[in-house]
């Protein structure tokens, strides 16, 4: 439940999704997000404090553990990509 928690707070995902690939600094990071700083500040200090985000001077990355969710995420985002909804 701490995970589901987690990732359903606003920007979260996003946070995680931006830092698959590399290192970004916060400035970075914000524009990518489309996001204010005191959130981004919020969200990167719960990531930080689980251990899923590190920062250093290269700026904000995913740990081993934080590479690892996103590859569990993987599968919902495929199937969100195939995904039709129901017409309403």
């Amino acid at each position: 439940m701490v995970a589901l928690d987690l990732l359903g707070r606003r920007s979260t995902l996003r946070i995680l999704w931006e830092l698959r690939a590399e290192q970004l600094t916060f400035r970075a990071l914000q524009e990518a997000c489309e996001t204010n700083s005191s959130l981004l500040n919020t969200r990167l200090a719960e990531l930080r404090a689980l251990g899923l985000v590190t920062h250093d001077e290269g700026g904000y990355g995913l740990t081993d553990e934080g590479r690892k969710l996103n590859a569990a995420l993987t599968p919902l985002s495929d199937w969100a990509r195939q995904w039709k909804p129901p017409a309403r």
